[in-house]
């Protein structure tokens, strides 16, 4: 299940007024689409506990739309914890990031949404340049 806001009103979301936009209106918009409602909660709670790397997809795509769903969250006043941030990042990878996984999570004393992010986008930089290091060894 999945909310469908017309990409105009995402702003309403990220509690952005146009500069067009009257206050009555804008007042309306953010009373339909950005409720503090349980139902809202939960569905955005549900798309961020069960959200998942699509095949193909970018690395930093995905750690971007991570981030957008952690934002509507905050939107509607729901906190996750930085370690629960990083975990559930982690979790939402492929199993082909397994090993990468377990390096991050065992022998640590804590684990930060930030560093866990660092460490991917580090690791999308090395794969990338090793795999244009590769074609053009061809």
């Amino acid at each position: 299940m999945a909310i469908l806001i017309p990409s105009d009103l995402n702003n309403v979301l990220i509690e952005k007024k146009p500069i067009d936009m009257d206050k009555s209106e804008w007042d309306r918009l953010e009373t339909i689409y950005a409720t503090k409602t349980l139902v809202n909660r939960l569905v955005l709670k549900q798309q961020l506990y069960t959200f998942r790397m699509k095949k193909g997809e970018h690395l930093r795509d995905h750690i971007s739309q991570f981030i957008t769903l952690l934002k509507d969250l905050k939107n509607v006043e729901v906190q996750i914890d930085d370690e629960e941030q990083a975990i559930l990042l982690l979790c939402s990878l492929p199993h082909s990031y397994k090993s990468f996984r377990e390096t991050l999570i065992y022998g640590r004393d804590n684990l930060s949404f930030e560093d866990v992010k660092g460490y991917l986008l580090i690791k999308d930089k090395l794969d990338n340049e090793f795999s244009s290091n590769s074609k053009s060894d061809r």
